[in-house]
């Protein structure tokens, strides 16, 4: 069995000749073309000689059974095809005629590929605003684009929306190419079989390395979000989580769990975990409860205070500060945020806090680690933003390790 080797495919698939030159070169390097893929070429690996190639564009993506016989007749096999293109080759000493012999002819085979180009870029031209449209409301619309990026939700949309802006440059240059290809052609210039193809092809290989990689990275970012992503019930004890508990908060022996399950969760009492590549740990936690005998001051109903939490241990510091400004905003009213207090602290980069009756939030950072607490009920300030930083030291702690 043969050795298949694969290159990256050029993306300008419209370079007819220097396409052409370069199988043919490969061939004198005992590399024979066996098919033309999505991203790669595949060559054979044989006895180095010289082959001739000719690519032939047909109106539809596939090509007649007829159109292949009456080339093998004139010395030229069929190798491969890849969409509208079909490579035919022959040894170089068996002399075969040229498929083609009048350069007007082949410039009519040409016009169906270039409406249908043409079409394809008028669809991704109107395609692409909608997508950065619909990608800058997601970014921006709320004002917590750092919060956004940090989740790691948007990337993904993110990616998909360069890669369209990518099909749209691609179609413009295909367009144009096949145009002045074919105008070329008209004009009686026929196509060089043997055009230098070292500089524009190994160029123009970029694209599709950077291609594969977009598209790998697109695949594994969801994927691992998805694994990475889950709910699970509060369990009561420390399970060594970097949350502030409620109980801690609390310290009443009388602190029972206010509880709500659905589908097995405590929904009331529950930890999510999530990933992202800009946040590789982020933990979502909520804790309820209710202190039987005890009301509220305002006599509104039993005394239940509960407490939620958003931890994120960040790939760059450089995302913190702004990631701070990020949760004040998506977390607090509109009259709230300009009443948080920014407090001083020994062991943090930097503490805001918001007070008013019954409630109470607190958004802290150090290193590469921010936390947004949600408290409602009345224990302590201080005790609070307290315990808010120990957790917060045990993160930037095994951070540093």
């Amino acid at each position: 069995m043969s050795k298949i080797v694969r290159k990256i495919r050029p993306s300008e698939y419209w370079r007819i000749g220097e396409h052409e030159s370069y199988f043919s070169d490969m061939s004198l390097k005992g590399l024979h073309l066996h098919k033309i893929g999505t991203y790669f070429i595949h060559f054979k690996k044989g006895e180095p000689k010289r082959i001739e190639y000719r690519m032939e564009v047909t109106k539809k993506k596939s090509i007649s059974y007829e159109q292949i016989d009456l080339y093998e007749e004139n010395g030229w096999e069929h190798v491969t095809s890849y969409q509208y293109f079909h490579v035919f080759s022959s040894p170089e000493e068996s002399n075969a005629p040229e498929i083609h012999t009048d350069p007007a002819e082949q410039a009519y085979t040409l016009q169906r590929l270039s409406k249908i180009l043409l079409v394809n870029l008028i669809a991704m031209s109107l395609i692409v605003p909608l997508s950065f449209g619909l990608l800058s409301a997601t970014w921006f619309l709320d004002g917590t684009p750092v919060l956004r990026l940090v989740e790691g939700h948007i990337i993904q949309q993110s990616i998909m929306s360069i890669i369209l802006l990518f099909y749209v440059y691609y179609s413009i240059g295909a367009a144009r190419a096949i145009r002045s290809l074919k105008r070329d052609l008209k004009e009686g210039k026929a196509i060089n079989h043997h055009a230098p193809w070292q500089n524009s092809l190994h160029k123009n290989s970029v694209f599709p390395f950077i291609f594969i990689v977009v598209a790998l990275v697109s695949t594994i970012l969801p994927v691992m979000q998805l694994i990475k992503m889950d709910t699970y019930t509060l369990p009561q004890e420390d399970i060594g989580l970097p949350i502030v508990r409620l109980a801690d908060i609390e310290q009443n022996p009388l602190l029972k769990r206010d509880e709500y399950y659905i589908d097995e969760v405590d929904w009331a009492n529950r930890y999510s975990t999530n990933w992202g590549i800009f946040a590789p740990v982020q933990y979502e936690v909520d804790e309820s409860g209710i202190v039987e005998g005890k009301t509220w001051l305002d006599e509104s109903g039993p005394y239940s205070p509960s407490i939620s939490s958003e931890v994120y241990e960040l790939t760059f510091q450089a995302f913190a500060a702004p990631l701070v400004a990020d949760l004040i905003k998506w977390n607090s009213y509109e009259e709230e945020i300009d009443s948080y207090v920014e407090i001083d602290h020994a062991t943090l980069d930097e503490l805001l806090v918001y007070e008013e009756e019954g409630k109470k939030q607190i958004v802290a950072a150090k290193g590469k680690v921010v936390m947004y607490v949600r408290y409602y009920g009345y224990a302590d300030v201080d005790h609070l933003i307290e315990n808010v930083a120990q957790k917060i030291e045990v993160l930037a702690k095994k951070d540093n390790i």
